[in-house]
């Protein structure tokens, strides 16, 4: 059954989600930080990466309450203290914590939402919550492969790309420096993980 906005519980879910989505944002900032310390620079890179998705989710969510602006809706919440010097422990929490928003969370609230007579909040709260879930298969994957000391090494012949000047290359491993920018090994990362490497089909010239 339809009700208004303001009476609504989606309301509060929708500002628990900017809230959340938010404080996502922020702790994927500092942990981009943390791997930049660690001359981790693929890592930061997917922090960072996410990081600037999550602002768009927060945004989104914020948006769907513009007709309660100058309003002030107070809401309770429980959100993770994600502090350790262990990158792989970060990246798994952040694994855990996405895999959350996607299935209870996100789900539930596109339920109430679509209960309550609002379809777009609903359909909102359906893709980000899809999209929550590739951001924490995207963090597993990172964390297993740092975990395994795979990240900058392979089992196989792979392509390697460097993230700060493009310099690409085939091997079973990244090389301490990259021969062109003189960038350290930090900042590659194979080439299949690399932003826009759908682009390319085996044998063909990258799409520009």
């Amino acid at each position: 059954m339809a009700v208004d906005l303001k009476d609504s519980e989606t309301k509060g879910n929708l500002m628990r989600a900017f809230a959340g989505e938010s404080q996502a944002r922020n702790r994927y900032t500092f942990a981009a930080e943390q791997a930049k310390q660690q001359k981790l620079h693929v890592i930061e890179a997917v922090f960072r990466y996410t990081a600037d998705q999550e602002r768009e989710h927060a945004k989104i969510f914020y948006q769907h309450l513009k007709e309660l602006a100058g309003e002030t809706i107070q809401v309770d919440g429980g959100y993770p203290i994600d502090i350790t010097e262990d990158m792989v422990q970060l990246l798994k929490k952040a694994q855990h914590n996405e895999y959350e928003e996607h299935d209870p969370v996100y789900k539930a609230f596109g339920d109430k939402a679509k209960e309550e007579g609002f379809p777009q909040v609903a359909r909102s709260f359906y893709l980000i919550a899809d999209i929550e879930k590739f951001h924490g298969d995207r963090f597993g994957r990172f964390a297993k492969l740092l975990e395994e000391d795979q990240l900058f090494v392979s089992k196989v012949k792979t392509g390697w790309i460097c993230l700060n000047c493009g310099y690409t290359f085939e091997g079973m491993g990244a090389p301490e420096k990259c021969p062109v920018c003189d960038h350290d090994k930090g900042y590659f990362i194979r080439l299949e993980l690399s932003p826009f490497a759908g682009a390319m089909e085996a044998g063909q010239e990258p799409i520009l």
